[in-house]
């Protein structure tokens, strides 16, 4: 299994709604290259200490992306597949890997095959392609038969990933986005209710094509080794943490994501090892900005994220604070249309970005921060402390979310000098005790000499 994504910081773009493309897509249009004008975005992901974009869905889809009508070709709201060839390009050029949306549980009704069980009903030749195709009753659209859909929604119709033929097209296509495009990645989209067996095949495929190639699964709920072991996945989304990590500082509450992190990666922890894709923002969530009331503490949320085990991940305008929370029916808040020359001035923290940046920074010079074992130092209402180790490097991280700076003091191993990595300056630890003033609303990433 690949195991770069350790070293790696992802940025995430949710292209249809970043670059402002129409809600519906109109088939019969020529193709309009927006994706094009993420080019000028990829300095800016790059110069953040990215190193890895998430970005999609980018195939022909009905409307936001995640109702594919067609596997094999960009959608055309977003240009051509020579668009996509040049962007990932751009991307490599500048030492970031890209991986895609796989949607792979569902596809919307315009979808081709879809299509022709709708013109063909039963005398389709595509008609066990779908999940509970049957013609004894009607679906809530009015066809004359019915199908399984994911979560409730009808627009969104389950593929059979069980019907060879099925999985012939779908890993065909990944086949095609590897070695036309030149992807590194996949994340999966609803990974928790495809079938596993499918996800070992699509696993082996990519990894026989690619073998630094790294999938990991949009999982909400459950253990995560079900999903992400050798066999299967590298890695799946840690919506365990999600919550704590925010909700413990609107709620001054440092416990809940301590208690989260003890049962994740502590010495006896259950994903040990794991490179969770760790995240405070996604396009499918109200925006970390309009959850904590204030500002201030944006900083010390990234800094966890950061220093915390596991991949983090900025999704776009996040690291200017950008406020946005979901409407009825309305994503466009958490999925808005930013020029990158205004992107500053649209969110309440844009001094933010130069936090991040540096935290990046500070996590590419300590490879503790990325690899090292997490060990527990000390835990109160509104500060935390913690303890990176990886062959004989150790930082000690101290975070302090209160409006006043604290003095924290942890047990340490190492007597003598301290560098804090963070802020500068040093400080000594004396009788197995190291004691800093942290700063309010920030941290201190202090490393042993």
């Amino acid at each position: 299994m690949a195991d770069w994504a350790f070293d790696s910081v992802f940025y995430h773009i949710y292209p249809l709604g970043l670059l402002g493309a129409p809600a519906k897509n109109d088939f019969g249009a020529p193709p309009v290259e927006r994706l094009e004008r993420l080019i000028d975005w990829l300095d800016h992901v790059r110069g953040l200490g990215c190193s890895a974009l998430y970005i999609g869905p980018l195939f022909e889809s009905t409307g936001h992306g995640y109702d594919t009508a067609d596997y094999w070709h960009l959608d055309r709201r977003l240009g051509t597949d020579e668009t996509l060839k040049r962007f990932v390009a751009a991307c490599h050029e500048r030492g970031i890997r890209v991986l895609l949306d796989g949607v792979f549980n569902h596809v919307g009704r315009d979808f081709w095959a879809f299509r022709d069980v709708r013109a063909h009903g039963a005398d389709s030749p595509y008609r066990d392609w779908f999940t509970d195709l049957r013609f004894d009753r009607r679906s809530p659209f009015g066809d004359a038969f019915s199908y399984e859909a994911w979560n409730g929604s009808f627009d969104l119709v389950k593929l059979n990933v069980s019907n060879p033929a099925v999985r012939e097209h779908l890993l065909g296509a990944v086949r095609s986005w590897i070695e036309d495009f030149g992807i590194d990645g996949l994340r999966l989209d609803a990974a928790d209710v495809i079938d596993l067996d499918f996800l070992r095949a699509l696993a082996a495929h990519c990894r026989s094509l690619k073998p630094d190639f790294w999938i990991f699964g949009e999982i909400v709920h459950g253990d995560y080794r079900r999903w992400a072991n050798p066999e299967t996945l590298d890695s799946v989304t840690n919506y365990e943490a999600y919550k704590g990590l925010y909700s413990s500082l609107a709620d001054r509450n440092y416990f809940e994501i301590a208690h989260t992190l003890n049962r994740e990666f502590a010495a006896d922890g259950r994903y040990v090892g794991l490179p969770l894709y760790n995240f405070v923002d996604n396009h499918d969530q109200d925006r970390v900005a309009s959850k904590l009331k204030e500002g201030r503490l944006l900083y010390p949320l990234h800094l966890l994220l950061f220093t915390m085990p596991g991949v983090p991940s900025i999704y776009y305008g996040s690291e200017w604070g950008l406020l946005g929370k979901l409407q009825h029916h309305d994503d466009s808040q958490v999925r808005p249309a930013i020029e990158l020359a205004a992107g500053p001035g649209m969110g309440s923290e844009p001094a933010l970005a130069d936090a991040i940046r540096r935290l990046a920074q500070l996590r590419a010079e300590l490879p503790a921060l990325r690899r090292g074992s997490y060990r527990q130092l000390h835990v109160a209402a509104e500060q935390f402390a913690f303890e990176r180790d990886l062959d004989g490097q150790t930082v000690v991280v101290m975070l302090n979310a209160a409006e006043a700076p604290a003095e924290v003091a942890v047990p340490v191993t190492r007597n003598g000098e301290w560098r804090d990595a963070l802020n500068g300056g040093s400080l000594a630890a004396v009788g197995g005790k190291l004691r800093a003033e942290v700063p309010a609303g920030w941290g201190c990433v202090l490393v042993a000499r």
